[in-house]
Protein backbone atom coordinates (compact mmCIF):
# COMPACT_ATOMS: atom_id res chain seq x y z
CA UNK A 1 0.00 0.00 0.00
CA UNK A 2 1.14 3.39 -0.71
CA UNK A 3 1.28 6.40 2.02
CA UNK A 4 -2.47 7.81 1.37
CA UNK A 5 -3.73 4.12 1.21
CA UNK A 6 -2.23 3.47 4.62
CA UNK A 7 -3.27 6.77 6.36
CA UNK A 8 -7.19 5.85 5.12
CA UNK A 9 -6.08 2.33 6.74
CA UNK A 10 -5.29 3.78 9.79
CA UNK A 11 -7.90 6.39 9.71
CA UNK A 12 -10.69 3.90 9.94
CA UNK A 13 -9.46 1.88 12.34
CA UNK A 14 -10.72 2.49 15.70
CA UNK A 15 -7.75 4.08 17.60
CA UNK A 16 -7.14 2.86 21.61
CA UNK A 17 -5.31 5.92 21.96
CA UNK A 18 -7.97 9.18 21.10
CA UNK A 19 -4.29 11.44 20.60
CA UNK A 20 -3.84 8.81 17.90
CA UNK A 21 -7.56 9.66 16.54
CA UNK A 22 -6.94 13.20 16.82
CA UNK A 23 -3.39 13.61 14.76
CA UNK A 24 -5.26 11.78 12.34
CA UNK A 25 -7.89 14.28 11.84
CA UNK A 26 -5.44 17.16 12.09
CA UNK A 27 -3.23 15.82 8.97
CA UNK A 28 -6.01 14.93 6.62
CA UNK A 29 -5.34 16.75 3.38
CA UNK A 30 -2.00 17.46 4.19
CA UNK A 31 0.13 15.08 1.91
CA UNK A 32 3.46 15.84 3.35
CA UNK A 33 2.81 15.49 6.76
CA UNK A 34 0.79 11.96 6.11
CA UNK A 35 3.86 10.79 3.87
CA UNK A 36 6.15 11.66 6.57
CA UNK A 37 4.29 8.95 8.87
CA UNK A 38 3.69 6.77 6.46
CA UNK A 39 6.44 6.24 3.59
CA UNK A 40 8.18 3.41 5.84
CA UNK A 41 8.25 1.40 8.84
CA UNK A 42 9.69 1.72 11.86
CA UNK A 43 12.89 0.21 11.84
CA UNK A 44 14.33 -1.94 14.44
CA UNK A 45 17.77 -2.60 14.92
CA UNK A 46 20.83 -3.18 17.18
CA UNK A 47 19.48 -0.10 19.10
CA UNK A 48 16.05 -1.18 18.75
CA UNK A 49 13.76 1.57 17.18
CA UNK A 50 13.38 5.09 18.34
CA UNK A 51 11.14 7.71 16.66
CA UNK A 52 8.91 10.75 16.89
CA UNK A 53 5.79 10.29 18.69
CA UNK A 54 2.40 9.93 16.35
CA UNK A 55 0.32 8.30 14.41
CA UNK A 56 1.65 5.79 11.81
CA UNK A 57 3.61 3.00 10.97
CA UNK A 58 6.63 5.82 10.90
CA UNK A 59 5.72 6.73 14.40
CA UNK A 60 6.24 5.75 18.14
CA UNK A 61 2.83 5.05 19.03
CA UNK A 62 0.68 1.79 21.08
CA UNK A 63 0.67 -0.51 17.47
CA UNK A 64 4.00 0.14 16.53
CA UNK A 65 5.38 -1.05 20.12
CA UNK A 66 2.74 -3.87 20.11
CA UNK A 67 4.42 -5.21 16.77
CA UNK A 68 7.70 -4.76 17.75
CA UNK A 69 7.15 -6.58 20.95
CA UNK A 70 5.38 -9.49 19.28
CA UNK A 71 8.11 -10.08 16.84
CA UNK A 72 10.42 -10.22 20.37
CA UNK A 73 8.23 -12.46 21.75
CA UNK A 74 8.25 -14.78 18.30
CA UNK A 75 11.81 -14.56 18.30
CA UNK A 76 11.85 -15.47 21.69
CA UNK A 77 10.36 -18.05 21.65
CA UNK A 78 11.95 -20.05 19.19
CA UNK A 79 15.22 -19.76 21.06
CA UNK A 80 14.25 -20.42 24.63
CA UNK A 81 12.07 -23.32 26.14
CA UNK A 82 10.77 -20.89 28.88
CA UNK A 83 11.87 -16.88 27.68
CA UNK A 84 11.73 -14.06 30.18
CA UNK A 85 12.05 -10.43 29.91
CA UNK A 86 12.80 -7.41 32.15
CA UNK A 87 10.99 -4.19 30.76
CA UNK A 88 11.85 -0.93 32.21
CA UNK A 89 10.86 2.54 31.05
CA UNK A 90 12.17 6.50 31.96
CA UNK A 91 10.28 9.69 32.08
CA UNK A 92 9.12 10.46 28.27
CA UNK A 93 6.14 11.02 26.94
CA UNK A 94 3.54 7.76 27.23
CA UNK A 95 6.95 5.53 28.18
CA UNK A 96 5.02 4.35 31.11
CA UNK A 97 1.82 3.12 28.52
CA UNK A 98 4.68 1.42 26.12
CA UNK A 99 6.29 -0.23 29.09
CA UNK A 100 3.19 -2.14 30.18
CA UNK A 101 1.91 -2.42 26.67
CA UNK A 102 5.18 -4.27 25.84
CA UNK A 103 4.89 -6.86 28.98
CA UNK A 104 1.13 -7.84 28.28
CA UNK A 105 2.36 -8.80 25.12
CA UNK A 106 5.07 -10.49 26.12
CA UNK A 107 2.59 -12.07 28.99
CA UNK A 108 0.16 -13.18 26.11
CA UNK A 109 2.81 -15.22 24.17
CA UNK A 110 3.99 -16.71 27.45
CA UNK A 111 6.98 -14.69 27.69
CA UNK A 112 7.36 -14.15 31.70
CA UNK A 113 7.95 -10.41 31.89
CA UNK A 114 9.46 -8.71 34.66
CA UNK A 115 8.31 -4.93 34.85
CA UNK A 116 9.51 -2.29 36.65
CA UNK A 117 6.58 -0.68 38.96
CA UNK A 118 8.15 2.45 38.25
CA UNK A 119 10.45 4.71 35.88
CA UNK A 120 14.25 3.58 36.33
CA UNK A 121 17.84 4.37 34.68
CA UNK A 122 18.85 2.24 31.33
CA UNK A 123 21.77 0.47 33.50
CA UNK A 124 19.15 -1.27 35.66
CA UNK A 125 17.36 -3.15 33.17
CA UNK A 126 20.60 -4.35 31.89
CA UNK A 127 21.77 -5.42 35.60
CA UNK A 128 17.83 -6.79 35.68
CA UNK A 129 18.21 -8.87 32.58
CA UNK A 130 21.37 -10.09 34.36
CA UNK A 131 20.22 -10.12 37.72
CA UNK A 132 17.12 -12.16 37.29
CA UNK A 133 18.31 -14.55 34.78
CA UNK A 134 16.32 -13.35 31.82
CA UNK A 135 16.45 -13.65 28.09
CA UNK A 136 16.02 -10.26 27.01
CA UNK A 137 15.33 -6.93 28.25
CA UNK A 138 13.52 -3.98 26.99
CA UNK A 139 13.79 -0.12 27.71
CA UNK A 140 11.53 2.17 26.72
CA UNK A 141 13.34 5.52 26.32
CA UNK A 142 14.80 8.06 23.55
CA UNK A 143 17.46 8.69 25.72
CA UNK A 144 18.42 12.35 25.68
CA UNK A 145 16.41 13.32 22.18
CA UNK A 146 13.93 16.18 22.16
CA UNK A 147 10.59 15.52 24.18
CA UNK A 148 8.56 14.47 20.66
CA UNK A 149 10.96 11.48 20.74
CA UNK A 150 10.45 8.00 22.43
CA UNK A 151 12.35 4.61 21.77
CA UNK A 152 12.69 1.38 22.38
CA UNK A 153 15.97 -0.54 23.59
CA UNK A 154 16.41 -4.32 22.90
CA UNK A 155 18.72 -6.14 25.16
CA UNK A 156 19.61 -10.11 25.32
CA UNK A 157 20.39 -12.22 27.84
CA UNK A 158 24.05 -10.83 28.71
CA UNK A 159 22.67 -7.67 29.30
CA UNK A 160 24.11 -5.95 26.03
CA UNK A 161 21.88 -4.52 23.82
CA UNK A 162 21.40 -7.12 21.32
CA UNK A 163 23.57 -7.69 18.46
CA UNK A 164 22.99 -7.10 14.31
CA UNK A 165 22.52 -10.78 13.74
CA UNK A 166 19.64 -10.89 16.94
CA UNK A 167 18.17 -7.29 15.33
CA UNK A 168 17.83 -8.84 12.06
CA UNK A 169 15.79 -11.90 12.66
CA UNK A 170 13.61 -9.90 15.21
CA UNK A 171 13.16 -7.72 12.28
CA UNK A 172 12.54 -10.69 10.28
CA UNK A 173 9.73 -11.95 12.85
CA UNK A 174 8.43 -8.34 12.82
CA UNK A 175 7.65 -7.96 9.29
CA UNK A 176 5.24 -11.58 9.57
CA UNK A 177 2.72 -9.43 12.01
CA UNK A 178 0.34 -7.51 11.10
CA UNK A 179 -0.07 -3.54 12.90
CA UNK A 180 -3.22 -4.14 14.01
CA UNK A 181 -3.95 -7.75 15.03
CA UNK A 182 -1.40 -7.69 18.11
CA UNK A 183 -3.27 -9.25 21.12
CA UNK A 184 -2.47 -8.06 24.83
CA UNK A 185 -3.10 -10.35 28.20
CA UNK A 186 -5.40 -9.38 30.81
CA UNK A 187 -2.98 -7.36 33.53
CA UNK A 188 -4.92 -8.78 36.66
CA UNK A 189 -4.97 -12.73 35.15
CA UNK A 190 -1.13 -12.15 33.66
CA UNK A 191 0.37 -11.44 37.68
CA UNK A 192 -2.25 -14.08 38.99
CA UNK A 193 -0.56 -16.89 36.25
CA UNK A 194 2.58 -15.72 36.85
CA UNK A 195 3.41 -14.15 33.11
CA UNK A 196 3.60 -10.77 34.84
CA UNK A 197 5.69 -10.18 37.91
CA UNK A 198 6.29 -6.25 39.59
CA UNK A 199 10.31 -6.06 40.29
CA UNK A 200 10.74 -4.99 43.74
CA UNK A 201 12.90 -2.89 45.23
CA UNK A 202 15.11 -5.60 46.22
CA UNK A 203 17.20 -5.12 42.99
CA UNK A 204 17.48 -1.49 43.07
CA UNK A 205 19.56 -2.24 46.43
CA UNK A 206 21.38 -4.47 44.88
CA UNK A 207 22.39 -2.57 42.26
CA UNK A 208 23.51 -0.20 44.26
CA UNK A 209 25.53 -2.29 45.97
CA UNK A 210 27.11 -3.40 42.81
CA UNK A 211 27.72 0.39 41.90
CA UNK A 212 29.07 1.05 45.11
CA UNK A 213 31.57 -1.80 44.64
CA UNK A 214 33.59 -0.34 41.60
CA UNK A 215 34.91 2.65 44.20
CA UNK A 216 38.44 2.57 43.74
CA UNK A 217 39.15 5.20 46.96
CA UNK A 218 36.37 4.24 49.60
CA UNK A 219 35.70 6.77 52.21
CA UNK A 220 37.72 9.92 50.16
CA UNK A 221 34.91 11.62 49.93
CA UNK A 222 33.73 12.06 53.48
CA UNK A 223 34.65 15.43 54.78
CA UNK A 224 36.24 16.10 51.52
CA UNK A 225 34.08 19.73 51.78
CA UNK A 226 33.05 19.03 47.96
CA UNK A 227 29.60 21.17 46.47
CA UNK A 228 27.88 19.40 44.16
CA UNK A 229 24.43 20.78 41.95
CA UNK A 230 22.81 17.95 40.66
CA UNK A 231 20.35 18.21 38.05
CA UNK A 232 18.41 14.61 36.74
CA UNK A 233 17.24 16.86 33.78
CA UNK A 234 13.65 15.86 34.91
CA UNK A 235 14.56 12.35 33.61
CA UNK A 236 15.49 8.71 35.64
CA UNK A 237 18.58 9.37 37.39
CA UNK A 238 17.25 11.37 40.86
CA UNK A 239 16.88 8.75 43.08
CA UNK A 240 19.60 6.38 42.48
CA UNK A 241 22.08 9.27 41.76
CA UNK A 242 21.25 11.08 44.75
CA UNK A 243 21.45 7.55 46.71
CA UNK A 244 24.94 6.77 45.68
CA UNK A 245 26.71 9.81 46.05
CA UNK A 246 25.19 9.68 50.11
CA UNK A 247 25.89 6.46 50.53
CA UNK A 248 29.47 7.12 49.49
CA UNK A 249 29.67 10.64 51.32
CA UNK A 250 28.91 13.07 49.27
CA UNK A 251 26.68 14.90 52.17
CA UNK A 252 26.50 18.57 50.37
CA UNK A 253 24.35 17.72 47.20
CA UNK A 254 21.63 20.65 45.83
CA UNK A 255 19.45 19.26 43.41
CA UNK A 256 17.96 21.64 40.81
CA UNK A 257 14.12 21.99 41.81
CA UNK A 258 12.99 22.98 38.36
CA UNK A 259 14.67 19.59 36.87
CA UNK A 260 14.29 17.38 39.95
CA UNK A 261 10.83 15.57 39.22
CA UNK A 262 10.16 13.44 35.82
CA UNK A 263 8.37 15.39 33.23
CA UNK A 264 8.52 14.14 29.62
CA UNK A 265 8.29 17.86 28.12
CA UNK A 266 11.86 18.77 29.70
CA UNK A 267 9.88 22.53 29.88
CA UNK A 268 13.63 24.00 30.77
CA UNK A 269 15.66 21.59 28.45
CA UNK A 270 14.03 21.36 25.13
CA UNK A 271 16.80 19.01 24.00
CA UNK A 272 17.95 17.31 27.46
CA UNK A 273 21.03 16.20 26.55
CA UNK A 274 23.93 17.21 28.64
CA UNK A 275 26.33 17.15 26.06
CA UNK A 276 24.39 20.91 25.10
CA UNK A 277 25.27 23.51 27.75
CA UNK A 278 21.64 25.16 27.12
CA UNK A 279 20.89 22.12 28.60
CA UNK A 280 22.59 22.71 31.89
CA UNK A 281 21.55 26.74 31.82
CA UNK A 282 19.31 26.23 34.84
CA UNK A 283 21.61 24.03 36.83
CA UNK A 284 24.76 26.66 35.76
CA UNK A 285 22.55 29.20 37.53
CA UNK A 286 21.87 27.44 40.78
CA UNK A 287 25.98 26.16 40.63
CA UNK A 288 27.19 29.68 40.77
CA UNK A 289 24.31 31.00 43.26
CA UNK A 290 25.44 27.91 45.45
CA UNK A 291 29.23 28.55 44.63
CA UNK A 292 29.55 24.56 44.05
CA UNK A 293 33.21 22.89 42.70
CA UNK A 294 30.49 20.89 40.30
CA UNK A 295 27.37 20.57 38.44
CA UNK A 296 26.45 16.88 37.58
CA UNK A 297 23.97 16.00 34.87
CA UNK A 298 22.51 13.26 33.44
CA UNK A 299 20.08 12.59 30.97
CA UNK A 300 16.89 11.45 30.99
CA UNK A 301 17.40 7.89 31.03
CA UNK A 302 20.56 8.02 33.23
CA UNK A 303 22.90 6.19 31.19
CA UNK A 304 24.90 9.69 29.92
CA UNK A 305 26.73 12.12 32.09
CA UNK A 306 27.54 15.40 31.81
CA UNK A 307 29.92 18.20 33.94
CA UNK A 308 30.76 21.58 34.13
CA UNK A 309 33.38 22.56 37.23
CA UNK A 310 33.98 25.51 38.96
CA UNK A 311 36.36 27.87 36.79
CA UNK A 312 37.47 31.07 39.25
CA UNK A 313 33.75 32.68 38.83
CA UNK A 314 32.20 30.78 35.89
CA UNK A 315 32.13 27.04 35.15
CA UNK A 316 33.98 25.15 32.61
CA UNK A 317 32.00 22.15 30.61
CA UNK A 318 33.93 19.30 30.13
CA UNK A 319 33.70 17.15 26.91
CA UNK A 320 32.72 13.59 27.08
CA UNK A 321 36.32 13.03 26.17
CA UNK A 322 37.82 15.13 28.47
CA UNK A 323 35.96 13.01 31.43
CA UNK A 324 36.76 9.94 29.73
CA UNK A 325 40.02 10.13 29.92
CA UNK A 326 40.42 12.30 33.18
CA UNK A 327 38.28 9.19 34.08
CA UNK A 328 40.85 6.39 32.96
CA UNK A 329 43.91 8.24 34.69
CA UNK A 330 42.24 8.41 37.87
CA UNK A 331 41.66 4.99 37.39
CA UNK A 332 44.65 3.61 36.56
CA UNK A 333 46.92 5.38 38.67
CA UNK A 334 44.85 5.08 41.93
CA UNK A 335 44.42 1.36 41.03
CA UNK A 336 47.85 1.20 41.01
CA UNK A 337 49.22 2.94 43.88
CA UNK A 338 46.81 0.73 45.99
CA UNK A 339 47.50 -2.39 44.26
CA UNK A 340 44.30 -3.23 43.14
CA UNK A 341 45.06 -3.19 39.45
CA UNK A 342 44.29 -6.34 37.88
CA UNK A 343 46.39 -8.56 35.58
CA UNK A 344 46.77 -7.11 32.00
CA UNK A 345 44.55 -4.28 32.34
CA UNK A 346 42.02 -3.70 29.77
CA UNK A 347 40.25 -0.59 29.03
CA UNK A 348 38.02 0.45 25.87
CA UNK A 349 37.29 2.76 23.56
CA UNK A 350 35.54 3.64 20.56
CA UNK A 351 36.58 4.56 16.66
CA UNK A 352 35.48 7.87 17.41
CA UNK A 353 37.25 8.31 21.27
CA UNK A 354 40.29 10.32 22.21
CA UNK A 355 43.52 9.10 21.57
CA UNK A 356 44.91 10.61 24.60
CA UNK A 357 43.45 7.06 26.36
CA UNK A 358 45.90 5.34 23.95
CA UNK A 359 48.92 7.22 25.46
CA UNK A 360 47.50 7.20 29.28
CA UNK A 361 47.00 3.71 29.22
CA UNK A 362 50.55 2.96 27.65
CA UNK A 363 51.99 4.67 30.91
CA UNK A 364 50.01 2.32 33.25
CA UNK A 365 50.39 -0.65 31.07
CA UNK A 366 46.72 -0.78 30.25
CA UNK A 367 45.70 -2.98 26.84
CA UNK A 368 43.45 -0.56 24.90
CA UNK A 369 41.22 -2.31 22.54
CA UNK A 370 38.70 0.01 20.14
CA UNK A 371 35.24 -1.09 19.04
CA UNK A 372 32.57 0.75 16.78
CA UNK A 373 30.72 2.89 18.06
CA UNK A 374 27.85 2.14 20.80
CA UNK A 375 28.34 0.25 23.95
CA UNK A 376 26.95 -3.00 22.92
CA UNK A 377 30.51 -3.15 21.62
CA UNK A 378 32.40 -2.46 24.61
CA UNK A 379 29.87 -4.70 26.54
CA UNK A 380 30.33 -7.78 23.43
CA UNK A 381 34.37 -7.12 25.25
CA UNK A 382 33.55 -7.39 28.29
CA UNK A 383 31.18 -10.44 27.66
CA UNK A 384 34.28 -12.30 25.54
CA UNK A 385 36.65 -11.64 29.20
CA UNK A 386 33.71 -13.51 30.86
CA UNK A 387 33.55 -16.19 29.18
CA UNK A 388 37.18 -16.34 29.80
CA UNK A 389 36.85 -15.96 33.15
CA UNK A 390 38.85 -12.82 33.05
CA UNK A 391 36.25 -10.17 33.14
CA UNK A 392 38.38 -8.20 36.01
CA UNK A 393 40.56 -7.26 33.53
CA UNK A 394 38.26 -5.31 32.50
CA UNK A 395 38.45 -1.52 34.35
CA UNK A 396 37.04 1.06 32.32
CA UNK A 397 35.17 1.81 29.10
CA UNK A 398 33.81 4.56 27.42
CA UNK A 399 33.08 6.53 24.49
CA UNK A 400 32.57 10.37 23.27
CA UNK A 401 29.37 10.85 23.76
CA UNK A 402 29.09 10.81 27.30
CA UNK A 403 28.85 7.28 28.19
CA UNK A 404 30.97 5.76 30.74
CA UNK A 405 31.23 2.12 32.90
CA UNK A 406 33.20 0.76 35.02
CA UNK A 407 33.44 -2.97 36.08
CA UNK A 408 31.21 -6.00 34.61
CA UNK A 409 28.10 -6.15 36.62
CA UNK A 410 25.87 -4.26 33.74
CA UNK A 411 26.59 -3.96 30.22
CA UNK A 412 25.66 -0.83 28.86
CA UNK A 413 27.01 2.74 30.19
CA UNK A 414 26.00 4.17 33.47
CA UNK A 415 25.64 7.15 34.79
CA UNK A 416 25.11 6.78 38.07
CA UNK A 417 28.77 4.80 38.61
CA UNK A 418 30.30 7.64 36.35
CA UNK A 419 28.34 10.40 38.64
CA UNK A 420 29.72 8.50 41.95
CA UNK A 421 33.40 8.18 40.39
CA UNK A 422 33.59 11.84 39.15
CA UNK A 423 32.59 12.76 42.85
CA UNK A 424 35.06 11.02 44.18
CA UNK A 425 38.02 12.02 41.64
CA UNK A 426 37.10 15.31 42.41
CA UNK A 427 37.23 15.14 46.52
CA UNK A 428 40.70 13.56 45.60
CA UNK A 429 41.95 15.84 43.74
CA UNK A 430 40.24 18.59 46.40
CA UNK A 431 42.51 17.00 48.67
CA UNK A 432 45.68 17.84 46.68
CA UNK A 433 44.48 21.04 46.18
CA UNK A 434 43.93 20.63 42.81
CA UNK A 435 40.87 21.38 40.35
CA UNK A 436 39.24 19.00 37.82
CA UNK A 437 40.21 22.45 35.79
CA UNK A 438 44.06 22.17 36.88
CA UNK A 439 43.90 18.71 36.84
CA UNK A 440 42.99 17.72 32.91
CA UNK A 441 45.47 20.80 32.24
CA UNK A 442 48.16 18.83 34.20
CA UNK A 443 47.20 16.23 31.42
CA UNK A 444 47.19 17.61 28.46
CA UNK A 445 50.84 19.15 29.32
CA UNK A 446 52.30 15.83 29.61
CA UNK A 447 50.67 13.90 27.32
CA UNK A 448 49.57 16.42 24.25
CA UNK A 449 46.60 18.84 23.42
CA UNK A 450 44.22 16.43 21.63
CA UNK A 451 41.20 18.47 21.06
CA UNK A 452 38.55 17.35 19.02
CA UNK A 453 35.27 18.68 17.70
CA UNK A 454 31.94 16.35 16.81
CA UNK A 455 29.37 18.02 13.65
CA UNK A 456 26.01 17.13 13.16
CA UNK A 457 23.83 17.86 10.32
CA UNK A 458 20.35 16.83 10.39
CA UNK A 459 18.69 14.97 7.56
CA UNK A 460 15.17 14.49 8.48
CA UNK A 461 12.68 12.14 6.38
CA UNK A 462 12.70 10.53 3.14
CA UNK A 463 14.91 13.05 1.67
CA UNK A 464 16.96 13.33 4.20
CA UNK A 465 18.20 9.80 4.74
CA UNK A 466 18.76 9.91 0.80
CA UNK A 467 21.07 12.52 1.26
CA UNK A 468 23.14 10.63 3.61
CA UNK A 469 23.33 7.50 1.89
CA UNK A 470 24.55 9.74 -0.93
CA UNK A 471 27.35 11.30 1.10
CA UNK A 472 29.10 8.38 2.21
CA UNK A 473 28.61 6.57 -1.62
CA UNK A 474 30.64 9.65 -2.55
CA UNK A 475 33.21 9.67 -0.20
CA UNK A 476 33.59 5.69 -0.33
CA UNK A 477 33.47 6.16 -4.30
CA UNK A 478 36.46 9.04 -4.02
CA UNK A 479 38.07 9.59 -0.82
CA UNK A 480 40.08 12.51 0.08
CA UNK A 481 43.98 12.89 -0.39
CA UNK A 482 44.23 15.52 1.82
CA UNK A 483 41.49 17.61 3.82
CA UNK A 484 42.33 20.79 5.01
CA UNK A 485 45.76 21.01 3.35
CA UNK A 486 47.05 17.54 5.78
CA UNK A 487 47.68 14.62 3.87
CA UNK A 488 45.41 11.26 4.65
CA UNK A 489 47.79 8.82 5.73
CA UNK A 490 45.49 6.07 6.66
CA UNK A 491 41.85 5.43 5.44
CA UNK A 492 39.31 2.84 7.18
CA UNK A 493 35.62 1.79 5.79
CA UNK A 494 34.24 -0.26 8.53
CA UNK A 495 31.24 -1.18 6.13
CA UNK A 496 33.66 -3.14 3.96
CA UNK A 497 35.98 -4.24 6.92
CA UNK A 498 38.96 -2.81 4.60
CA UNK A 499 41.26 -0.33 5.27
CA UNK A 500 45.23 1.09 4.35
CA UNK A 501 47.95 2.93 5.67
CA UNK A 502 50.60 4.80 4.97
CA UNK A 503 53.79 3.24 5.66
CA UNK A 504 57.30 3.87 4.75
CA UNK A 505 57.35 1.54 1.82
CA UNK A 506 54.08 2.75 0.80
CA UNK A 507 50.60 2.02 1.33
CA UNK A 508 49.51 -1.20 2.84
CA UNK A 509 46.24 -3.09 3.06
CA UNK A 510 44.86 -4.74 5.52
CA UNK A 511 41.16 -5.51 7.44
CA UNK A 512 39.34 -4.30 9.96
CA UNK A 513 38.64 -7.01 12.79
CA UNK A 514 35.46 -5.57 13.82
CA UNK A 515 31.49 -5.97 12.73
CA UNK A 516 30.24 -4.07 9.68
CA UNK A 517 29.49 -0.91 10.28
CA UNK A 518 28.63 2.66 7.83
CA UNK A 519 31.64 4.31 9.30
CA UNK A 520 34.48 5.99 7.12
CA UNK A 521 37.86 7.28 8.99
CA UNK A 522 40.65 9.52 8.04
CA UNK A 523 44.18 9.45 9.34
CA UNK A 524 45.98 12.53 8.78
CA UNK A 525 49.51 13.70 9.04
CA UNK A 526 50.34 15.11 12.74
CA UNK A 527 48.19 12.81 14.40
CA UNK A 528 44.60 14.60 13.29
CA UNK A 529 42.21 12.78 12.48
CA UNK A 530 38.20 12.73 10.63
CA UNK A 531 35.37 10.02 11.25
CA UNK A 532 31.97 10.29 9.50
CA UNK A 533 29.24 8.55 10.24
CA UNK A 534 25.26 8.68 9.88
CA UNK A 535 23.97 8.26 13.55
CA UNK A 536 22.23 5.14 13.81
CA UNK A 537 19.55 6.34 16.54
CA UNK A 538 18.76 10.03 14.72
CA UNK A 539 18.25 11.59 11.68
CA UNK A 540 21.65 13.07 11.41
CA UNK A 541 25.03 12.55 9.72
CA UNK A 542 28.02 13.35 12.39
CA UNK A 543 31.53 14.25 11.25
CA UNK A 544 34.13 13.66 14.76
CA UNK A 545 37.20 15.65 14.19
CA UNK A 546 40.62 15.37 16.04
CA UNK A 547 43.32 18.00 16.01
CA UNK A 548 46.71 17.05 18.38
CA UNK A 549 49.11 19.67 18.88
CA UNK A 550 52.03 20.52 21.70
CA UNK A 551 49.64 22.97 22.18
CA UNK A 552 46.71 24.19 22.99
CA UNK A 553 46.38 27.15 20.22
CA UNK A 554 47.68 24.47 18.08
CA UNK A 555 44.97 22.01 18.10
CA UNK A 556 42.38 24.43 18.70
CA UNK A 557 44.12 26.14 15.00
CA UNK A 558 43.95 22.75 13.30
CA UNK A 559 40.16 21.97 14.15
CA UNK A 560 39.59 25.56 13.06
CA UNK A 561 41.03 24.43 9.60
CA UNK A 562 39.17 20.99 9.38
CA UNK A 563 35.96 22.17 10.69
CA UNK A 564 34.62 24.18 7.16
CA UNK A 565 36.87 21.43 4.95
CA UNK A 566 34.97 18.65 6.24
CA UNK A 567 31.69 20.32 5.75
CA UNK A 568 32.33 21.11 2.30
CA UNK A 569 33.78 17.52 1.73
CA UNK A 570 30.56 16.28 2.40
CA UNK A 571 28.76 18.93 0.39
CA UNK A 572 27.58 21.09 2.98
Amino acid sequence: MNEMQLYELWKNQKMEDPDLAEELRQIEGDTDAIVDRFYKEMEFGTAGMRGVLGAGNNRMNIYTVRRATQGFANYLRTQYEKPSVAIGYDSRIKSDLFAKEAALVMAKNGVHAYLFPQLTPTPTVSYAVRHLGCSAGIMITASHNPAKYNGYKAYGPDGCQISLEVGDAVFAEIQKVGLFEVALADEAEALAAGTLTMIGPDLMDSYIARVREQSVNPGICEGAGLKVVYTPLNGTGNLPVRRILAETGVSDVTVVPEQEHPDGTFRTCPFPNPEIREALDVGLALAKKEDADLLVATDPDADRIGIAVKDGEDYTLFTGNEVGVMLLYYLARVRTEKGTMPKDPIAVRTVVTSRLTDAIAKDFGVEIRECLTGFKFIGGIILALEEKGEDDRFIFGFEESYGYLAGSYVRDKDAVVAAMLICEMAAWYKRQGISLVEALEALYRRYGYYLHRQNSIYCEGQEGMAEMAAIMNRLRAEPPVEIAGLRVVGYADYATSAGRRLERDGWTSYTIDQPKSNVLAFELEGGAGVVIRPSGTEPKIKSYLTGVSDTREGATALLDALDPAVKKLMGF
